[in-house]
């Protein structure tokens, strides 16, 4: 017959494997959970859980003042002479990500102007990129320093490399200490849309 202590033992090796299994049970709904949500989240950073559709962005009528994150949509808008030409509604919050589909459909229903008007909010190497050499328009897009570029701190900021004089010559910028800043190599960098980056890399 058993004893006590055996007893005892053998409960608490029945404990031990029944929380363990309790545990992996746990861990693999979590996981099949986690899985759905990537699937319905897709390239996105989030998704709302009553509209599985809206993403969390920042809204421009912030009333608390404390960048609260509310579900929502991003609308593209297209005009010409202040008459709607197209629309679109994306569930990305920044516009850059919005721009290239949102022109394919405009060129697939109506065509593309010969120019194509946007603010600084568009603006991307990727962006610029696709108008040149995918279309037959001319962006005219600011970039996004353009108007911090403008400002008076900017021009006098004698650290901020616009401001260092060029020689073009043979390519070098002379730095607030008199020296030579010279290229060194470009640097290649992949965004999680597949476009590539060519960053010019200097050294002193």
């Amino acid at each position: 017959t058993e004893t006590v202590e055996e007893r005892k033992l053998l409960r608490k090796e029945k404990s031990e494997v029944h929380k363990q299994k309790k545990r992996f049970d746990d861990f693999a709904q979590r996981k099949m959970s986690y899985e759905e949500q990537l699937v319905i989240m897709g390239v996105r950073n989030s998704f709302s859980k009553t509209d599985h559709d809206a993403t969390f962005m920042r809204m421009k009528e912030d009333h608390m003042l404390n960048g609260q994150l509310k579900p929502g949509y991003n609308i593209q808008l297209a005009t010409e002479n202040q008459f709607a030409l197209a629309y679109d509604c994306y569930p990305n919050p920044t516009d850059t990500r919005t721009f290239i589909p949102f022109l394919e459909k405009i060129e697939s229903k109506i065509g593309l102007p010969e120019n194509i008007v946007a603010d600084a909010g568009y603006a991307s190497e990727e962006n610029y990129c696709y108008v040149l050499d995918e279309t037959e328009s001319t962006p005219i897009i600011p970039h996004q320093g353009y108007l911090k570029e403008k400002k008076r701190a900017h021009k006098q900021n004698q650290f901020h490399r616009d401001n260092w004089t060029y020689n073009e010559l043979d390519d070098y910028y002379i730095c607030p200490n008199q020296k030579r800043v010279v290229f060194s190599h470009y640097s290649q960098r992949k965004d999680r849309n597949g476009f590539i980056r060519n960053k010019s890399i200097s050294i002193f």
